[in-house]
């Protein structure tokens, strides 16, 4: 596990992935454009876990905010998910 891919403020966006075993990237956020609030730590990743893998790999999560009226057309609220590394990818200047 290296250092952290992502720093508070960074812009990402999701994977649009919808792979045929489990994972922990809701389907409501799948290609939407966040900020990250904060890493906050390593950990297992779950998608591994649930394969049983014999042995799942280790990924900074974050804590990522998503604007309400861009997942669901309206809100003035934020919803905040935890997300592990391999679901972002920075976002590009045009995500904004």
């Amino acid at each position: 596990m290296g250092e952290a891919r992502f720093v508070a403020g960074d812009k990402v966006r999701t994977h649009t992935v919808d792979p045929p075993h489990h994972t922990r990237l809701p389907r409501y956020i799948r290609g939407q454009v966040g900020e990250v609030v904060e890493p906050e730590g390593a950990w297992p990743l779950p998608d591994d876990r649930a394969r049983d893998l014999p042995e799942s790999r280790v990924e900074t999560v974050y804590a990522v905010r998503f604007a309400a009226r861009d997942l669901w057309g309206e809100g003035t609220h934020s919803v905040t998910v935890d997300l592990w590394e391999s679901y972002l990818e920075p976002a590009g200047e045009d995500d904004t």
